[in-house]
């Protein structure tokens, strides 16, 4: 075993609803706080993990982990008080609390929930922060590993690497992610094309339900296990950790990240990966990343085509050769490392970064607005070339296109609630950066993005426009507190999910029929269906 973790005495204890008799003079903070002191486990104090405004260190632990500073200005509401939890008897007060005074609860893992989802509201909400919950627990026999919902994929990695040189995790390459997060809207990364998704490799989670309980598998049910699994956990409870299913991969792995511009062939090659990226062995997974670049007293389209090989340069070479030889790749462009040295490279950590790197939790936040798409029809290069001078337009928008095929259209798309599966040849995100405040500049910023999104309606999914739920994107659809309906939770609902969308609602209304764990995008139960306002669409 792994390193070991603090738990509460039974992992499936029940809190008991008692009446507490707080004066009715005491303000709606005052009340949550009684209630949490009233609720926590004896052994297990709550108050040292308790923030309020008045707490000199409340923005610095607000601010830590806002991984987008649209979400970080003075306007941005903010909560009335941060729990970061230190145990699970901390969620399960919080959860207690927050509901019984009709409290929004925000819980955030790692921050990086595109729209701010995880720790903004226009309610009166509270904080439920997980980073302290961040305990990775390894069990050598079973090749499994417990990670608790506040560990990033940093920490998973390196503690993957210092158990095992031949074994990884299929997940995203940002380090600083939380896992609490990731693997409940589905996980993605490049080993995805072999093992799947992280969803697809996950056995069994611990969740706080609304009525306080801590659920494992077996006692949630297979329905509720497969909602959270691809779903957004912040639609049912709150995750606590997940058991995961490690995965094989040899002691050497190939890396390489070669640029190709429109004047070197670019269109080409582009052409050409879209026709053979979802096709080709398993082991081999070649990001396309076009973005414009100066060139001399003009603008040109430079492609960087990112991989990783699970085997050798030596493997490497010749099925390139044989398979893609459009892209010229030598002997001199590929890198062999480990695995765990590659999530550095993907990361764009210099080389001859130490491992130790992936424990960093802290990055300098950015503006930035993103977007999804998923292709299933391959783009003529007359097409490709109308894409170049639509980026060279807008400029600031960089697009990655991750393939698919292989174990991914091996997977149904009912499996679970990711339903993005066989037939897609690629996702796309668009990504716009900046570092300019005000609104003027984020508007001008996100309308590029937009631009270019609408750009590319003809050439990705319809009806509907599939989109990926970890790229959360507000703009797809969205509900608010005045204009709650099933019909518009259902626009962007068929977007993350497809037909899994009815299913995930028969699951809500099953385990939180009143919406407690919501935002402006969760699954809504199927009382949404009776509300008055659904006569306006």
């Amino acid at each position: 075993m792994g390193a070991s973790c603090l738990h509460i005495v039974s992992v499936f204890s029940i809190f008991l609803v008692f009446s507490v008799p707080w004066a009715a003079s005491h303000s709606l903070t005052d009340n949550f706080l009684n209630c949490l002191s009233y609720r926590q486990n004896p052994s297990y104090p709550i108050h040292p993990a308790i923030y309020t405004p008045n707490d000199s260190s409340f923005s610095n632990v607000l601010n830590s982990y806002i991984r987008n500073r649209r979400f970080m200005t003075s306007t941005t509401p903010k909560p009335l008080v941060i729990i970061t939890a230190l145990h699970e008897s901390h969620v399960q007060a919080t959860v207690f609390c927050a509901r019984y005074h009709t409290l929004e609860l925000k819980t955030r893992s790692g921050g990086h929930d595109y729209e701010g989802q995880s720790y903004v509201s226009n309610n009166q909400f509270v904080l439920l922060d997980m980073f302290n919950l961040r305990c990775i627990t390894f069990d050598h026999e079973s090749e499994t590993a417990w990670v608790q919902a506040g560990a990033t994929l940093g920490e998973l990695y390196h503690g993957i690497a210092d158990n095992s040189k031949i074994l990884a995790f299929p997940a995203g390459v940002c380090p600083t992610i939380g896992t609490g997060g990731h693997f409940s809207g589905g996980g993605y990364g490049n080993l995805m094309r072999k093992y799947g998704l992280s969803v697809d490799n996950i056995i069994d989670a611990h969740l706080v339900d609304v009525n306080g309980r801590i659920l494992d598998r077996k006692s949630m049910g297979e329905d509720l296990f497969w909602a959270i699994r691809g779903g957004g956990g912040a639609s049912f409870g709150v995750i606590l950790q997940w058991r995961i299913k490690l995965v094989a991969v040899p002691e050497t792995v190939t890396y390489f990240k070669v640029g190709r511009t429109i004047e070197e062939g670019a269109t080409g090659i582009v052409h050409r990966w879209m026709h053979i990226a979802p096709n080709l062995p398993e082991e081999l997974f070649i990001r396309v990343q076009p973005q414009v670049v100066p060139a001399g007293d003009h603008k040109t389209v430079n492609v960087s085509f990112i991989a990783l090989y699970l085997g050798s340069a030596e493997q490497l070479l010749p099925l390139m050769e044989r398979l893609f030889p459009e892209l010229e790749l030598r002997p001199e462009d590929c890198r062999e490392v480990t695995w765990v040295e590659s999530t550095l490279l993907w990361a764009d950590f210099p080389s001859g970064t130490p491992v130790s790197a992936l424990l960093n939790r802290t990055g300098m936040p950015a503006y930035g607005k993103f977007k999804s798409d998923y292709v299933r029809n391959y783009i003529t290069k007359k097409d490709l070339n109308q894409i170049w001078r639509k980026m060279m337009e807008v400029e600031k928008v960089i697009m990655q296109w991750n393939p698919y095929g292989e174990m991914m259209s091996r997977i149904p798309e009912t499996a679970t609630p990711f339903p993005h599966r066989s037939g897609v040849k690629f996702l796309i995100q668009y990504i716009v950066v900046w570092f300019e405040d005000g609104n003027e500049a984020s508007e001008k910023y996100k309308g590029l993005v937009r631009s270019m999104y609408e750009f590319m309606t003809p050439f990705v999914t319809n009806l509907p426009r599939e989109s990926f739920l970890n790229y959360r994107d507000l703009e797809i659809g969205n509900t608010t507190d005045a204009y709650r309906t099933y019909a518009g939770a259902r626009v962007y609902g068929m977007k993350y999910f497809k037909d899994n969308f009815e299913r995930l609602v028969r699951v809500k209304t099953a385990v939180d029929p009143g919406d407690f764990f919501r935002n402006l995008q969760s699954v809504p139960p199927d009382t949404w269906h009776l509300d008055t306002n659904n006569d306006k669409n």
